[in-house]
């Protein structure tokens, strides 16, 4: 469906989980994966508390908290997802009752939905070997949660000098 013009549209996809839609292992794959995640969501709370604590920058502070948000985002989707929709695969996925889903605790999909196709063309003829394939610029398809866990560590990786910098630690006191 097209949002704003040609050039941004909500583009429903379902994904294994992985980057670029990879898979790992099939079912144990997929219940080893979603373990990790929420291994690292619970482990990244404890690092934000610490950085908070220890006065790091804001600017620390709210890039490791859009990957962290972004963590989350897509544990859930993986956790629930498969329990509360159908399958898509030759359909738009249905919300169901809870546990009436195409899967179990921990082995949904995660839904990727923006689409930003801001040239589609094609290849120059004289490219040898994709000459005048279809060529699109930006053709991921991605979540919300993906959108924050890249802009934070692209803002990391940016002005990590900046941002890697303590404050003054927080006076303590004695009981």
């Amino acid at each position: 469906m097209n949002v704003i013009g040609n050039w941004f549209k909500l583009h429903f996809i379902e994904n294994e989980g992985m980057a670029f839609g990879m898979e790992f292992g099939g079912g144990f794959g997929k219940l080893f994966l979603t373990t990790f995640r929420l291994v690292a969501v619970f482990a990244g709370y404890f690092i934000l508390r610490n950085l908070v604590r220890q006065r790091y920058t804001n600017g620390l502070l709210v890039c490791s908290a859009l990957i962290w948000a972004g963590a989350i985002g897509n544990l859930i989707d993986s956790m629930f997802y498969g329990l509360i929709f159908t399958d898509s695969t030759f359909h738009l996925a249905q919300l169901v009752p809870m546990g009436e889903g195409y899967g179990k605790f921990m082995h949904g999909r995660v839904v990727d939905m923006l689409y930003f196709p801001i040239v589609e063309s094609t290849y120059p003829s004289w490219i040898p070997g994709i000459g005048g394939r279809p060529f699109t610029f930006f053709a991921p398809i991605f979540n919300v949660a993906d959108f924050a866990i890249s802009a934070g560590v692209i803002a990391l990786l940016l002005f990590q000098n900046r941002y890697m910098k303590k404050g003054e630690p927080e006076p303590t006191t004695q009981a």
